[in-house]
């Protein structure tokens, strides 16, 4: 069974409808859960700094595959 508890933070308000539009969500309840189960399964949120280094290596990857 999942425990389900309630948690709150404090935003500056242009952060917040930033969150919401980016998200796609009208409430801040769904697009803080959008944005918290995003991070949770992203896979660069554990490897800090190397997580631009392992972006741009997808893009030139990416970019080396569409000119053969």
């Amino acid at each position: 069974m999942v425990k389900i508890v309630h948690a709150q933070t404090v935003l500056a308000e242009e952060d917040l409808i930033a969150l919401k539009q980016k998200c796609k969500e009208s409430s801040t309840k769904d697009a803080l859960s959008t944005a918290v189960q995003h991070y949770l399964e992203c896979e660069y949120t554990d490897i800090g700094d190397k997580m631009w280094t392992q972006k741009l290596e997808r893009v030139v990857q990416k970019k080396q595959k569409m000119s053969v």
